[in-house]
């Protein structure tokens, strides 16, 4: 490929359904998002990675019971129950990580004069409300 070829391909819109290879997930950008990778300026703490950890595990092992009941045929009852814990448990790990992004990311930056973080947040927030 020559170099106005190979410029053109990359900036060209990203492929929506995955792109190259089918043995791969496809990226943010290719998904439609953001295809960088943003870092916290300030670190979550320990504690709440701790217990944002533990939070996510339970989560992971109640979405498992889910996967072993539908398996074993259980009852739909008894999987939907187990369904709406394991969505209790992301939930409570979204709202930890909301009430942190609003403590620091947007706190800071406010702080830095940058006010279109209001918007994000909000679209956050309705994003939230509708899982």
């Amino acid at each position: 490929m020559d170099g106005a070829a190979h410029s053109a391909g990359r900036d060209a819109a990203p492929q929506v359904d995955g792109g190259s290879s089918p043995d791969r997930a496809p990226t943010s950008a290719e998904a439609g998002g953001c295809a960088c990778a943003r870092h916290k300026a300030t670190p979550r703490s320990e504690e709440l990675q701790a217990d944002l950890t533990r939070r996510l595990n339970r989560a992971i092992g109640q979405l498992g019971g889910v996967k072993a009941m539908l398996d074993d045929n259980r009852y739909c009852g008894d999987v939907l129950i187990q369904l709406a814990a394991a969505q209790s448990a992301i939930r409570s790990v979204s709202e930890r990580l909301l009430q942190n992004h609003l403590e620091t990311c947007v706190v800071e930056q406010i702080q830095q004069g940058n006010t279109e973080v209001v918007e994000e947040v909000l679209s956050l927030i309705r994003r939230h409300q509708r899982s």
